[in-house]
């Protein structure tokens, strides 16, 4: 299975949706904590289920259980926690959540995870990403 991530800034709408068209994504999954806020550009949530469903047929869904809670995103965006802390109370927040049980696993197939982030390296999606390919096996992690 296929499990693409991206994130949206420093992309224009066109690149960004040419990427998800050419790897034939079905379903954007919204892992953002807010996803309403003008500075989404074209990802803000009621724009970006349009446009991903006129512009190439894609799903959307937002599934906010899947974000970091405020007080960890902005512990970590002021400097008041290092990333590796930022990365463990993430993955102990959604170990909390029973995101396992909870997630219908059919929905991940040639879906994308999104967050705002432009590279995987310090994102939520990333380590979402990680957690499912080691908890639920034979996924293959693809990041646009």
């Amino acid at each position: 299975m296929k499990l693409f991530t991206i994130g949206f800034t420093k992309k224009s709408a066109k690149t960004f949706f040419e990427i998800l068209i050419k790897n034939k994504v079905k379903t954007v999954i919204d892992i953002r904590l807010n996803n309403k806020s003008q500075l989404a550009g074209f990802t803000k949530a009621d724009d970006l289920t349009y446009f991903l469903d006129e512009i190439a047929g894609i799903n959307y869904v937002h599934m906010s259980n899947l974000a970091p809670s405020k007080e960890l995103l902005q512990g970590y965006k002021n400097n008041k926690i290092s990333w590796t802390d930022y990365q463990d109370e993430y993955l102990k927040m959604i170990m909390d959540r029973n995101i396992l049980e909870k997630l219908n696993q059919h929905i991940l197939e040639n879906s994308c995870l999104l967050c705002s982030e432009p590279t995987p390296e310090n994102c939520h999606r990333r380590i979402l990403a990680e957690y499912l390919a080691e908890n639920l096996g034979n996924i293959d992690i693809i990041h646009l």
